[in-house]
């Protein structure tokens, strides 16, 4: 097995192996189509299984690739040697082998960085090359006529060698390779390989064991003598770490009492504990009819093959309660369950239901966990010792090789796409690995997606309902406030309006909770000089930056652009900033003052960024110590408030204005979700819905909590514009420091494509929109333009862009600007 220090000494593998030898495929971690045929000398053969790591020769370089198979020669190929194995055992099972490459053939990925996306990260490893200045190099600074791109290399390197990411990063330009390999034969540069170092491994901790637990020697120190009596009391091994929480001084006999044989010192592979608190065990409640009846459904189709069902349950129905029982039968018929949830602020509560009914048996992954705490996971999964696992959208790629259920709970979320990188729907792969495993998947919600509801319709999926909740507590009463007649006031008192601000009242008095609702974080959305009018913009975006009073700066929230809150109008230089629009945080200032005596607590992404904050807080909703909860959409999502009693929404209309087809039914979603957590307990909710736009359809829908309602309008409206489920969509995304290489290229590609879709087979199947700029123009200094493509189905657009690909791959592996093909994408902008 090769470690970390021996990966310098490794050779670049030799062809044509000698006879005998294995061949496999390979999936290399580079942004490379397809895959690759490798040997293995019969010494490593038995070693070589699916889902290992090896180290293979990829062109000049050594990379990480992952085996895959075994596969047969073709004649006459000359192929390279593995040179080392990475890994003892298999990070997933063979059985992900179809899945991986489905995942890679249908959102267009090399498959390598599909499997790389799936791991844990920091299991890479890889060449890299380091350009250093020689003496003749510092000599031409001072000597030789230099052009300007050779002078700025020189003297970049003046301050120590970098990579070629360091470099082009630094100049801010692309730097050919070719370049920099005529400034290595002027000998004005050299250059060094060496590996990236992995930060993905196991912990190890070292145990202190007793060895001769009979006697005790006489002539052994009061030292000793305690630490000995301590270990046969813990039946005689524990942590070295422990040991010296006890006995402080520990450590300065531990080398001694090893070679007089009473003790031996040995390292241990330990993982890193992801839970925090242990938590109670608790009993599993009665159920409800309609839960025991919608159960007994889903359990009657467990172990026998692919089942898919759409579970419909008004929130507050219990529907984690029936996850639980499923995943219980689950065990029981000796097979594994998966439970993915929409954000990782949601796991902490799904996480600590299921450890209080199973225990131990539970795992996560996620991405809030560390790099260790990840990877302790994944070893735990694939070596069975979790059967249960929750996580996020990634979860989806848990090695979990005896799958009997895949739950995917508010799977009308968005988050479940990932927006860069490897952009797969953690919800679409729920259902494909279901396919793939023979097992039953259930895909819950209060407001199902319109995707989701069309499969039911049209025979793909099955429908089980909760129509009520528990205890037959009645849904939430909703008023709808029209803002428009709070227009002429001024102040923090246009967006609380009379009846928002009565009811607050009313349920502080009656020691009862309250939950407010605005999509958007920060302070203020908009910084405007009061002298001249000009809106404080992003240095790097197109897009106006937010003030965040709590770390008193304004933000970019796309690219992370900062400047600091006291800054003076970049064009007349007045002080005189305004600060308009609405955020959490100024709703929480508003409210401190309207209610001095009102404890409050904020949740949103600036808030739920530390390790156990999401925990913290709804600990203060569960004891009682917070009177008002302020949110953006994260209090939308499952959780459970009982006390709440009151949900006011700010404004409703913030996601209507979207330049996206499902902005109506994001919105619905969105509102129906958040009007959920109210009266979740004995006392009945009300809610106050706040818009400027009390008429849309999505609006009226929302009032009345019926997403059938919702449905047949959206539906209607998709189909005549021939918008997905009625269509299948690519988001070609063109992008490029340089705004005219940008536009050029999106033209050229967009004719390219034209070309294409004119041709029989394509002309009826397809159609092109675009290319056009970007709505969101400018993002992190890289000019957008993208270009739609419209399918009439999955196979349809994969075939046509299969031929695109191959008519002109140079178009879509430029280095000028960035391609990115976007299958089924969410975020349009």
């Amino acid at each position: 097995m090769v470690n970390g220090e021996r990966l310098s000494e490794i050779g670049n593998g030799q062809e044509c192996p000698a006879p005998g030898h294995i061949h496999i495929q390979v999936a290399v971690t580079l942004p490379v189509a397809g895959t690759y045929t490798y040997s293995a000398t019969a010494e490593l053969a038995s070693m070589v299984v699916p889902g290992k790591r090896v180290l293979v020769p990829f062109g000049g370089r050594r990379v990480t690739g992952y085996v895959l198979e075994p596969c047969r020669l073709t004649p006459g190929q000359p192929i390279k040697q593995i040179l080392d194995i990475l890994d003892e055992k298999p990070l997933f099972p063979s059985s992900m082998v179809p899945f991986f490459k489905w995942v890679a053939d249908y959102y267009l990925h090399p498959i390598g960085e599909v499997i790389e996306s799936a791991l844990p990260s920091g299991l890479t490893f890889h060449d890299i090359k380091r350009f250093s200045l020689t003496d003749q190099g510092g000599k031409a600074l001072g000597e030789e006529r230099l052009s300007k791109l050779e002078y700025d290399l020189l003297k970049l390197l003046e301050t120590g060698s970098k990579s070629i990411k360091e470099i082009r990063l630094r100049l801010d330009r692309n730097m050919p390779l070719a370049f920099l390999q005529s400034q290595v034969q002027k000998n004005r540069l050299e250059v060094k390989t060496s590996f990236t170092k992995t930060t993905a491994k196991p912990k190890l901790e070292r145990f202190v064991c007793l060895l001769n637990a009979t006697t005790v020697p006489h002539d052994r120190s009061k030292l000793q003598k305690g630490i000995l009596d301590i270990l046969k009391a813990v039946k005689g091994e524990m942590s070295v770490a422990d040991l010296k929480s006890l006995v402080p001084t520990a450590s300065s006999v531990l080398k001694k009492m090893e070679e007089s044989g009473l003790i031996s010192l040995e390292h241990r592979v330990v993982y890193r504990d992801p839970f925090g608190d242990p938590i109670a065990r608790d009993a599993p409640p009665l159920l409800t009819h309609e839960q025991d009846g919608v159960v007994s459904e889903i359990i009657a189709s467990l172990g026998k093959g692919y089942s898919a069902f759409l579970l419909s349950g008004v929130t507050g129905s219990g529907k984690t309660e029936v996850y639980m029982r499923l995943a219980e039968e689950t065990l029981k018929q000796g097979r594994q369950a998966l439970v993915l949830v929409p954000e990782i602020a949601l796991i902490s509560q799904v996480e600590r239901r299921f450890r209080a009914r199973f225990g131990e048996c539970v795992g996560v992954l996620h991405s809030g966990l560390s790099n260790g705490e990840r990877y302790d996971q994944w070893i735990r999964i694939s070596e069975n010792k979790a059967s249960i696992v929750i996580g996020a959208r990634s979860a989806v790629f848990a090695p979990l090789d005896q799958l009997g259920l895949i739950i995917v709970d508010e799977e009308h979320d968005s988050s479940y796409k990932q927006d860069h990188g490897l952009m797969y729907n953690g919800r679409d792969l729920a259902v494909k690995r279901a396919s793939d495993e023979s097992c039953v998947v259930v895909l819950g919600s209060a407001t199902p997606s319109v995707q989701s509801y069309y499969n039911v319709e049209t025979g793909k999926y099955k429908e089980v309902t909760l129509t009520h909740r528990i205890e037959k507590r009645p849904l939430s009463s909703i008023q709808i406030v029209d803002l428009k007649e709070t227009r002429g006031m001024r102040g923090i008192r246009k967006f609380f309006s009379i009846p928002l601000l009565q009811a607050m009242e009313e349920t502080l008095k009656r020691k009862e909770q309250i939950l407010l609702f605005i999509n958007r974080r920060g302070f203020s959305n908009l910084s405007v000089c009061g002298a001249c009018g000009e809106s404080l913009k992003c240095q790097n975006c197109d897009i106006t930056l937010t003030l965040h009073r709590s770390i008193k700066a304004h933000q970019c929230h796309y690219c992370g652009f900062s400047q600091a809150a006291d800054l003076h109008c970049p064009i007349c230089g007045s002080e005189n900033i305004q600060h308009l629009g609405a955020g959490t945080e100024k709703i929480e200032v508003a409210v401190s003052k309207l209610f001095p005596d009102a404890r409050i607590a904020r949740m949103d992404r600036d808030t739920t960024s530390s390790k156990g904050s999401v925990l913290k807080i709804l600990k203060g909703l569960k004891t009682r110590d917070t009177d008002i909860l302020i949110g953006t959409q994260m209090v939308a999502k499952g959780h459970d408030f009982p006390n709440i009693t009151l949900v006011g929404i700010i404004c409703a209309d913030l996601s209507l204005s979207f330049p996206d087809f499902r902005s109506g039914a994001r919105t619905f979603q969105l509102l129906a979700q958040v009007s959920g957590r109210a009266g979740r307990g004995v006392v009945p909710g009300r809610v106050i819905l706040q818009t400027y736009n009390p008429d849309h359809f999505s609006i009226v829908a929302a009032k009345t909590q019926d997403f059938r309602i919702f449905y047949g309008r959206d539906i209607e409206f998709r189909k005549a514009l021939k918008y997905p489920p009625y269509t299948r969509l690519l988001m070609v995304r063109i992008s490029g420091k340089d705004s005219e290489e940008a536009r050029n290229h999106s033209e050229l590609l967009g004719k390219t494509l034209e070309g294409i879709q004119k041709k029989p087979g394509h002309r009826e199947a397809v159609s092109i929109l675009g290319p056009t700029a970007s709505a969101l123009h400018r993002m992190a200094n890289l000019y957008r333009w993208q270009i739609l493509i419209k399918a009439r189905d999955s196979k349809s657009l994969h075939a046509f862009m299969e031929e695109a690909r191959n008519s002109n791959s140079k178009l879509f592996q430029s280095r000028q600007v960035k391609i990115t093909l976007d299958v089924d994408p969410i975020f349009m902008m």
